[in-house]
């Protein structure tokens, strides 16, 4: 016998048998796309040339899968980049890929601890606003 769910998914499926019914019990997948939600992002920091500072102890896989979607959707619009306190950080327990391995797979510039003073005398305009 199958292990249901709750009791009356057992109950259900006595009846079932009681009647002799053909059934299958939790075999059918069915995809669905959720409704197109709007969420918002509010940078840490923007500096004065426009280049935004996004700091994180944790970066989670909710955060990463944000930051996707946000240069998905905008592009070069936003020079979005990462201060990280351990940029060798793991992205998940017994992962071998870290933060800043991750950053450089999708071309966000990162660094440790502070912000460089080379991100801080960029020019404005010299890159994404």
């Amino acid at each position: 016998m199958n292990k249901y769910r709750s009791g009356l998914e057992v109950s259900i499926a006595k009846q079932l048998k009681k009647f002799r019914i053909e059934f299958t019990y939790e075999k059918l997948i069915i995809l669905y796309i959720k409704p197109q939600e709007t969420h918002r992002y509010i940078p840490d920091f923007r500096l004065a040339n426009g280049i935004l500072i996004e700091t994180k102890g944790r970066f989670v896989l909710s955060d990463r899968k944000k930051h996707l979607l946000i240069r998905k959707q905008y592009g070069d619009k936003y020079d979005i980049r990462f201060v990280f306190s351990n940029a060798k950080a793991k992205i998940y327990k017994g992962s071998k890929t870290t933060y800043a391995d991750w950053c450089i797979k999708y071309g966000f510039k990162f660094f440790n601890k502070t912000i460089p003073i080379k991100w801080i005398k960029e020019k404005y305009g010299t890159h994404r606003s």
